[in-house]
């Protein structure tokens, strides 16, 4: 399998340089030369998650990994739970928040870590991943990489921008993982990352790879729990899925799952109040502005890195988009109410950003009269946002022991202002 970058499709690379390098030397975000097709008769066929992932996985991976490596990197990166949850007949959750760090970027953030150790096992110079987060990939990729040999993690998050919780599963690590705390948006931080990548100084002096969505391989377990969340819905037909969408990594999963045969009718891309895909999609062009703070902080992106991909994916076509892609965007008033709402009529409880995901497939339905199951992906549990579901609810939320642990662990981050200059001097001092 070769890939090419979305800003140069005479780039070739392979898999092994995907992984390792996250983005293509001209800036762009690599892409499969061929997207490999699947049956109906493969999706419908009875597989474990386990056995689902390999299947789907190899035909990008099977010049570097062996079938049977890879099916002990899935064994070992998926060993926690997914379920599905009926709300009522025509609408589930898909609970995506098992994993060690309680958020959906467990699956991707393992899946890189096993597969990076393994291909960088017989290079003498260390890897350095950088990571820009708005809560749930740095607590991920940090926990997936914590002390594993020859690799170092950089995690920049926004100050005063994550919740406490993930503040803490990013911060109270240590050893091979350096958390900066920069002053500014989570966008000052993707900007940051994506600059150090194209530095031609940077880049000579460290081996640099990247655990952000901008990273293909990423895209990959996602595709497979959307592909394992239809068969679960056990239709035969094309289904729904609404996605709480901050930088469309998650979507476009999605998408990659959809290109490869799943029957998909339509992708709902649920943002909070910064929507500039909503207005993108309406004019094709996208407006630069700054994120604003929202309770569904890992949402907060003004400019969603995974748009290159979407554009072309579609051949930068707005009406071919439209029509596989809706959007719209939520308050934080109407989130806090669909919290209380589904606690309310289900009892059960939803983060905020599943509750953006709720209030799309229900502007979805309202909007095109559609009864078709739909799926809401709930990307993090309740727990890692008590501060805002507690009061909603009024009522303490359970924490698992592993997070109470970390609440009495001291932090460590650098404090770093916005500036490129700075983040610079720190990466060549490193």
């Amino acid at each position: 399998m070769k890939f090419f970058s979305t800003r140069n499709k005479g780039l070739s690379a392979s898999f092994k340089e995907v992984l390792l390098n996250g983005l293509a030397p001209d800036g762009g975000l690599y892409m499969p030369a061929k997207i490999p097709k699947m049956s109906m008769d493969f999706f419908k066929s009875q597989q474990s998650f386990e056995e689902l992932a390999v299947n789907i996985i190899y035909p990008y991976v099977k010049e570097e990994f062996s079938l049977s490596k890879l099916t002990d990197i899935c064994e070992d990166a998926f060993n926690f739970p997914i379920k599905i949850k009926n709300l009522n007949e025509s609408d589930l959750i898909l609970e995506l928040f098992h994993g060690p760090t309680l958020a959906f970027k467990d699956f991707a953030a393992r899946f890189l870590a096993q597969t990076m150790f393994f291909l960088q096992a017989d290079n003498k110079k260390k890897l350095t991943i950088l990571v820009a987060t708005s809560g749930d990939t740095g607590a991920a990729v940090a926990n997936s990489f914590y002390d594993i040999d020859n690799i170092d993690v950089i995690v920049l998050y926004p100050s005063n921008k994550v919740s406490g919780i993930q503040e803490k599963q990013i911060t109270t690590l240590g050893k091979n993982i350096t958390a900066l705390e920069v002053a500014g948006t989570f966008d000052d931080c993707q900007r940051l990352v994506k600059k150090a990548f194209v530095d031609k100084e940077i880049i000579s002096s460290l081996n640099l790879s990247s655990a952000n969505s901008i990273n293909f391989v990423r895209l990959l377990p996602q595709a497979t729990y959307y592909a394992w969340a239809w068969k679960k819905s056990k239709i035969n037909d094309s289904i729904i899925f609404s996605i709480p969408s901050g930088n469309f990594g998650n979507l476009t999963g999605g998408l990659l799952a959809n290109q490869m045969g799943l029957p998909v009718e339509m992708f709902i891309a649920s943002l909070n109040i910064n929507d500039a895909f909503v207005k993108f999609l309406k004019s094709g062009k996208l407006s630069e502005k700054k994120a604003i703070k929202t309770i569904s902080n890992a949402m907060d992106v003004s400019i969603p890195s995974n748009l290159e991909r979407i554009k072309n994916i579609f051949d930068s076509d707005l009406r071919e988009i439209n029509k596989k892609i809706s959007t719209w965007s939520f308050s934080d008033s109407l989130t806090k109410k669909m919290i209380k709402n589904i606690y309310e009529e289900y009892n059960y409880l939803v983060d905020p950003h599943t509750a953006v995901g709720v209030l799309g497939l229900n502007e979805y339905r309202l909007n095109f009269k559609n009864l078709k199951k739909g799926v809401v992906l709930s990307t993090a549990h309740a727990a890692k946002f008590s501060n805002v579901v507690e009061p909603i609810i009024k009522q303490k939320i359970e924490l698992s022991e592993v997070v109470k642990s970390l609440l009495d662990k001291d932090k460590l981050s650098i404090k770093m202002n916005n500036e490129f200059a700075s983040f610079k001097e720190f990466l060549l001092s490193v």
